[in-house]
């Protein structure tokens, strides 16, 4: 038996969250809403236990290196906030990210109704 993980497709959960997050990201995010019906999750885990997952679009090689983010969103708690973004790199849809802000990072990914935007605080700006 082989030990070797395989992709696996976005749970019902995990589809709606990326759909909600490209419909609601940068304007150009909607382009990769087509990727979905091809992405699958990648059985790569991010090192510190967070819930962040990569994608590889079925059939073809993985996103080389680099992120451009489509969507960039905050949840949780304002006393414990967290982060969290839908990302490309070479036009291919390749993950969502989320990192703690005020301590560690989630180590699941929230649903969409728990999203707001990200906000730059500009109370140290004086706007």
């Amino acid at each position: 038996m082989s030990s070797v993980k395989q992709n696996r497709p976005l749970s019902a959960s995990e589809m709606s969250l990326a759909r909600w997050m490209l419909e609601h990201g940068e304007p150009t995010a909607r382009e990769f809403l087509e990727q979905l019906a091809v992405a699958e999750v990648t059985p790569w885990r991010c090192p510190c236990g967070c819930g962040s997952i990569n994608f590889q679009m079925k059939g073809r090689k993985p996103a080389p290196p680099g992120v451009r983010i489509l969507g960039d969103f905050m949840f949780g708690p304002d006393d414990a906030p967290a982060g969290i973004f839908i990302f490309e790199s070479a036009g291919l849809l390749s993950g969502i990210e989320i990192y703690g802000l005020a301590g560690d990072a989630p180590a699941e990914l929230p649903r969409e109704d728990a999203l707001r935007p990200l906000v730059p605080d500009r109370s140290q700006s004086g706007l």
